[in-house]
């Protein structure tokens, strides 16, 4: 069954609110590490989106999909550079990251979708 990457994103940021309401500190701290790890530096934030992204295929984390395939288009990244990534992925990880980069491909077809 082929997910709805759009939905999955929207769900898990609905719940990722809800979450932060109920343990305010753990997911405010995750946010601003989140933010401080992505922000621009010697790498730009399309570079640590698209290594995010990696690393999201290799251990198998949908919602980690998602959420780097959408913020790494949303830093600027291409489909060829996410592509290029997906396939660094699949080298570190094996078959197990081939199919999880067939998830990031899906993600990647209907994100641009929607931004097209």
């Amino acid at each position: 069954m082929i997910k709805d990457y759009s939905k999955h994103y929207n769900d898990l940021t609905h719940l990722i609110k809800e979450l932060g309401a109920n343990i305010p500190e753990t997911i405010g701290s995750f946010n601003s590490l989140h933010k401080a790890s992505t922000a621009e530096g010697v790498l730009s934030s399309k570079t640590k989106e698209l290594i995010a992204l990696g690393i999201a295929i290799t251990v198998r984390c949908d919602g980690c999909i998602a959420f780097h395939v959408h913020d790494a288009i949303k830093a600027g990244a291409g489909s060829e550079e996410i592509l290029e990534t997906i396939g660094v992925a699949v080298m570190m990880g094996g078959g197990p990251a081939l199919m999880y980069g067939c998830e990031a491909l899906e993600a990647l077809n209907q994100f641009v979708v929607l931004e097209e």
